[in-house]
């Protein structure tokens, strides 16, 4: 994979799950598929959004295989490296490599908060594992850890580091970013609603949520916003945005697996701890989402 192919839109992917809440592979393998068919650029399992916390190691290869049959080539499968020990992400990062993943997504270790030399180190070390392409995933919402765009350069060292997931939330890192260090790395927005201002700042691709859902609404999201479109891209940003925003709340995964039950695109089940969203809480969620599709605009060429 080049650094030329980190742009668009590329699907942060839901783990599919049974009723005895084993991994569904024919589902998965079907959501691949169509999700590129509508236009996705990339696909991303093992990521937060795909509850890789909660897999077995066993699990995670299990996924990766699923993905890489039902790719077959069309589009980059990026494998997300997320675990609590270093000698882990390692290991899983090799045997992503060994089943044929194009690329890694490299986060940094659950649970512990690390310093700023930890931190970086634990994710050379993944970056040193193989010499697959590379997306250093930069969350400090979520996980207690803040790669700066200073800190940054102290990876350029990495060859195979092409690209960044920005979640800061905080557009001006997106501009500092290509200040600091130029065209060395592709950004990517990481959270679904600054997609529009992400671009504006000079993003070039964007690792998204609801587009597990809603493919066809966020590539054209995506391509209006690249193409300047100011006027169409407001229109459709302004009627996703109330959904685009269950992205970024802690129940992000219970959220957008519940607009994927209502897209008949997937079901709302979730792992423990976990667990699906029910009463008034529900209901409010449903409002939102059927005032949206019920509001869906015109679906254009």
């Amino acid at each position: 994979m080049q650094p030329h192919d980190w742009s668009g839109v590329f699907s942060a992917i839901t783990t599919p799950f049974r009723d005895d809440l084993s991994v569904d592979h024919a589902f998965l393998a079907r959501h691949v598929t169509w999700l590129m068919d509508h236009g996705v650029r990339g696909i991303v399992p093992l990521g937060s959004l795909g509850e890789g916390a909660t897999l077995s190691p066993a699990e995670k290869l299990e996924v990766l295989a699923t993905c890489r049959r039902a790719t077959k080539g069309r589009v980059p499968l990026v494998a997300g490296i997320g675990t609590l020990a270093t000698g882990d992400a390692v290991a899983l990062a090799r045997e992503a490599e060994r089943l044929g993943c194009d690329a890694l997504m490299v986060l940094p270790p659950y649970v512990y908060r690390g310093d700023a030399r930890e931190t970086l180190a634990h994710l050379s070390a993944v970056m040193d594992a193989t010499p697959l392409s590379c997306m250093l995933y930069n969350n400090p919402i979520a996980y207690g850890t803040d790669v700066t765009p200073a800190q940054l350069g102290l990876l350029a060292r990495h060859e195979n580091l092409h690209a960044v997931k920005e979640s800061s939330g905080d557009i001006r890192r997106v501009t500092e970013i290509g200040e600091r260090h130029g065209d060395r790395f592709r950004v990517f927005v990481g959270m679904d609603d600054v997609i529009v201002e992400g671009m504006a700042a000079g993003a070039v691709g964007w690792i998204a949520g609801l587009v597990n859902a809603l493919p066809e609404e966020s590539v054209r999201l995506f391509d209006l916003a690249a193409a300047g479109r100011v006027d169409d891209t407001r229109e459709l940003y302004h009627w996703f945005l109330p959904l685009l925003r269950l992205d970024t709340v802690p129940k992000f995964v219970q959220l957008i697996k519940l607009v994927q039950q209502e897209m008949e695109m997937g079901s709302a089940r979730v792992r423990p701890p976990r667990l699906e969203l029910e009463g008034d809480e529900r209901e409010q969620v449903l409002a939102v989402i059927r005032g949206r599709f019920a509001a869906l605009p015109q679906r254009a060429a």
